[in-house]
C-alpha cells in the first residue's frame, strides 16, 4: 500500500472506532467493513484519475472515474478526443486498478 492509502485507511478506521460506541459488536464490524470498502473504492478512484491526468497521452479533463469496491468495478465516463485516447485511458485504468473490472463508457468527442 502507498502512504496515501495507509493514511486514508487510518482516518477511516479512526472515524469508525469513534462512532462505534453506541453500536453492537456486530454493528461495529459491519460499519468497519463498509468504511474500509468505501475507502478502498475512493483510493482506486483517486489512483486511476491521477494516473490519467499524469499520462501525457490522454486528455483527462472530461473523464469521470467511478469505483465500486463491492463489485470491484471501475467505470470510465465522459469523453476523449480520439479512439486512441479511449483505448489508452482503459489501459491506464487496468494498470492502476489491478483486480478490478474496467467498464470503459468513454465516448469520442473530437475537439
Amino acid at each position: 500500500m502507498n502512504t496515501m492509502t495507509v493514511k486514508t485507511l487510518a482516518v477511516a478506521l479512526t472515524f469508525v472506532a469513534a462512532s462505534a460506541c453506541s453500536h453492537t459488536m456486530r454493528g461495529v464490524k459491519t460499519d468497519t467493513e463498509s468504511a474500509i470498502e468505501k475507502t478502498a473504492a475512493g483510493v482506486e478512484t483517486f489512483d486511476v484519475k491521477a494516473a490519467l491526468i499524469a499520462d501525457g497521452r490522454v486528455d483527462a479533463s472530461n473523464i469521470n472515474v467511478d469505483t465500486s469496491a463491492s463489485t470491484k468495478t471501475v467505470v470510465l465516463k465522459g469523453s476523449v478526443p480520439t479512439a486512441e485516447q479511449r483505448t489508452v485511458a482503459e489501459a491506464i485504468a487496468r494498470e492502476q486498478a489491478k483486480g478490478y473490472t474496467i467498464n470503459n463508457s468513454l465516448t469520442i468527442a473530437p475537439k
